[in-house]
């Protein structure tokens, strides 16, 4: 009895379910798509197509890196300034003794036309000190755009976009990934600076003790010099941190013009058209065949048949092929059309289940029958220009 208790229970329970199943109200079915998260589908995973690109550089949104520019022109500055240095030097002097000299002494306040002569003297002597360090920023600078760029004009990024002034966004530009790569460039450049600078003021803390036994001038020309020296170091390793940045800014400018699969889709549509578009057009295009292939089966000298399955057009004129050729073949409705066409033209139809699948499935519209044909076919044609009295032309 111990043995045979659990089962009944087991069995009545089981029982009991399955009424209470069968009886209770219907349950309530939820569709759990409607609460699922947006699928691949609606991430951007998929990579900027080159019409993305192109509109994107046309609404001015383009693959540049500020700081690349700025290290090159401040290096290329500093290095012109070193390299110009002595003329430099003397077109200052110049410009002194002009001033402590024919400015001060021979200068005639009343007479303007005196003013403008000094006035430009002044100013040509001043575009002789700066001209030439203006013109190497202006060249580099535009290079060094051009160069990230290409040639590329927009007034786009002009237009006024009250987004921009949305608190939240900005803060969200504060915090984003973005803003802390800046955060950390910034802090690099202030460290680069600050080492650099320490590191070349050690190394000449034995000839700065000693400038206090120099002359002026002496003096002038070293804190100069070393100031150069240490400027060009300091861009040299702007530089390097600018090209890691450009590598960033790559990264970003192919992340933010990722596209989802839609996106991909759609675009794909726009220049293709939609593919129930294209589908008419191969249909239109499969029509027009069809139509041209069967103008040409009345000019047929038989159509050899399946029967009810292949249908071939052949057609001999020893003036213009050496061999029969194939100008019309279908299958099924096809090849019904075919036949009535023939049967309307006049043009004989012969029977020949193996010919008429191999001619079909070997020889294309427009070919001539292969060698090894040769002689099924031509049986056909003798029998059909026997029929009609008719003698071919001789090649």
């Amino acid at each position: 009895m111990a043995f045979f208790f659990p089962v009944r229970l087991l069995k009545s329970t089981k029982n009991r379910l399955v009424n209470d199943a069968l009886t209770a109200d219907p349950p309530i079915r939820l569709k759990l798509q409607f609460f699922a998260e947006e699928g691949p589908g609606g991430e951007r995973t998929e990579k900027a197509t080159p019409r993305k690109k192109q509109k994107a550089r046309e609404k001015g949104q383009v693959l540049q890196s500020r700081e690349i520019s700025s290290a090159i022109v401040l290096l290329i500055v500093f290095v012109s300034i070193k390299i110009l240095g002595g003329y430099m030097f003397h077109e200052v002097e110049a410009f002194f003794r002009l001033c402590a000299g024919e400015l001060a002494i021979n200068i005639d306040v009343e007479s303007i036309n005196e003013l403008m002569r000094l006035f430009g003297l002044v100013l040509t002597q001043l575009i002789k000190i700066i001209g030439p360090i203006f013109a190497i920023v202006l060249v580099v600078s535009i290079t060094a755009s051009f160069a990230q760029v290409g040639a590329l004009f927009t007034l786009e990024p002009l237009k006024p976009k009250f987004s921009k002034l949305n608190p939240i966004n900005g803060i969200k530009r504060i915090f984003s990934l973005r803003g802390l790569a800046e955060l950390v460039k910034s802090l690099m450049k202030i460290a680069i600076i600050g080492i650099v600078a320490w590191q070349s003021i050690r190394a000449e803390e034995n000839y700065i003790v000693k400038l206090m036994d120099q002359d002026l001038a002496v003096a002038a020309v070293y804190i100069s010099s070393t100031a150069i020296d240490v400027a060009i170091k300091i861009c040299a390793m702007m530089l390097i941190i600018a090209i890691l940045d450009y590598g960033y800014q790559w990264w970003q400018y192919e992340k933010d013009l990722r596209m989802t699969k839609q996106e991909v889709k759609e675009e794909y549509r726009e220049m293709e058209g939609s593919p129930e578009i294209r589908q008419r057009i191969r249909q239109k295009q499969r029509e027009m065949s069809m139509r041209r292939m069967l103008s040409e089966v009345p000019k047929a000298d038989v159509v050899i048949t399946n029967p009810t399955h292949y249908a071939v057009a052949i057609q001999y004129d020893a003036e213009k092929a050496p061999a029969p050729v194939v100008i019309a073949k279908g299958i099924d409705f096809m090849a019904l059309r075919i036949r009535d066409i023939a049967k309307d033209n006049g043009v004989e139809t012969v029977e020949n289940k193996p010919l008429a699948q191999v001619l079909y499935k070997s020889v294309d519209i427009g070919q001539q029958v292969p060698p090894e044909l040769y002689q099924a076919v031509a049986e056909i044609l003798a029998f059909v220009y026997q029929l009609k009295g008719k003698v071919p032309a001789r090649a």
